[in-house]
C-alpha cells in the first residue's frame, strides 16, 4: 500500500505486523552485513572506475586513497581561497 506524502515519491508500507518485521530486517546494514557477491562486484568496478578517474592503478590500497583524496581537498582547499 502507497504512503501519501507531499514532496516525496511513494513508498511502500508494510500492510501488517509480519511484512512490518521483514520491512525492518531490509536495511543497508543488513545487506552490508550479508555481503552478497553481487554487492561486492558492484564495489570493485565502481572502485576501478573512480581510480580511472583520477588516473590512478586500479590496485590502490585504501591508504594511499585516502592520503591523495586529502592531497587533493587540501590543495583545493588552497586554490578556492585564493580566489
Amino acid at each position: 500500500m502507497p504512503e501519501i506524502a507531499a514532496g516525496f515519491p511513494d513508498r511502500t508500507i508494510a500492510k501488517d505486523q509480519k511484512a512490518a518485521r521483514v520491512l525492518a530486517a531490509r536495511t543497508l546494514t543488513a545487506l552490508y552485513n550479508e555481503r552478497p557477491g553481487w554487492l561486492v562486484e558492484a564495489h570493485r568496478l565502481l572502485d576501478e572506475a573512480v581510480a580511472k578517474a583520477y588516473d590512478w592503478r586500479a590496485d590502490i590500497g585504501t591508504d594511499e586513497v585516502l592520503q591523495r583524496l586529502l592531497e587533493l581537498n587540501l590543495a583545493r582547499s588552497v586554490m578556492k581561497g585564493a580566489k
